[in-house]
């Protein structure tokens, strides 16, 4: 899938959403695209098939991007929305979430890399190293603070139990 227009900036950095991620989207056998996809019932010749469906979040776990995904496969987000609906979707709705935290953890990566690169020399690089490191582990939580107690190993906890029928 290497059909990716290529930056025409002066500088690299202002290209558009398009071109910003040029390596190679995740391989076939990647966990991610082993999910059960939605299958039509009646597919027409613009249905949105499993290899489309892959093909969008393999896209979207590369860039975080929706839209970028969406046209990578020539579908609208509204399509793809709908789809995600579905009753029998869930596995492409999972893989969907999935990738959009690769997707979100890719973007911090390389907006702290700028961040990083032009920083001394730039003032809004250096802000924006300041708001990720501000906000990036807002809503992760340190696996090392998850002990018996914790709200989290409790609600696990309980979840286990349960589906065990211990409760």
């Amino acid at each position: 899938m290497s059909d990716r227009p290529t930056p025409t900036r002066a500088t690299p950095r202002q290209a558009t959403s398009a071109v910003a991620y040029t390596s190679d989207l995740p391989e076939e056998d990647d966990p991610l695209l082993a999910f059960t996809p939605y299958l039509h019932k009646q597919p027409r010749r613009n249905s949105i098939t499993p290899d489309l469906q892959r093909r969008f979040v393999a896209t979207l776990a590369a860039t975080g991007i929706v839209v970028q995904a969406a046209r990578s496969i020539g579908k609208s987000m509204e399509a793809l929305y709908k789809l995600r609906k579905l009753p029998g979707a869930e596995g492409f709705a999972a893989a969907w979430d999935e990738a959009v935290e690769y997707g979100v953890w890719r973007l911090e990566d390389c907006a702290t890399e700028r961040a990083l690169a032009e920083g001394f020399s730039n003032p809004r690089a250096n802000s924006l190293l300041c708001f990720i490191l501000a906000y990036r582990g807002q809503y992760r939580e340190d696996m090392r603070r998850i002990v018996p107690g914790h709200p989290l190993y409790e609600n696990i906890r309980d979840e286990v139990l349960a589906e065990e029928g211990l409760v």
